[in-house]
């Protein structure tokens, strides 16, 4: 009895990853083990960054808060301290926006907490 081989499948998973690869620069969009090893790679990148994103962020609303703060003659960790010790339950995202967008808000928050 001859071997049978599951060419159907084969090739599914082949399309699905040449699509995946669709966009790529030169070979890696066109060539089976190239795109594979592409978006392998790629797919962790993905997932790293999806991680990574939300440091990046964290960090991002840390500086902001950090510039207004310091127009207002105080540190970030000052500030933070006293926010927390006055009992205001403004996440960092929250307090970097009103910083950024809404200056005599974030002024009215520290001259609360001073």
């Amino acid at each position: 009895m001859p071997r049978s081989v599951n060419s159907v499948a084969s090739r599914a998973r082949r399309k699905k990853v040449m699509k995946q690869a669709k966009g790529y620069f030169g070979r890696r969009k066109n060539v089976y083990t190239v795109a594979k090893n592409a978006v392998e790679k790629a797919m962790l990148y993905a997932y790293r960054d999806r991680r990574q994103k939300k440091r990046n962020f964290r960090a991002l609303w840390i500086t902001r808060i950090n510039a207004g703060a310091r127009i207002h003659g105080m540190s970030y960790s000052q500030f933070m301290g006293k926010v927390k010790a006055a009992n205001i339950e403004l996440n960092r995202k929250v307090l970097a926006d009103l910083a950024m967008n809404h200056p005599e808000a974030f002024e009215a928050i520290v001259s609360k907490v001073k």
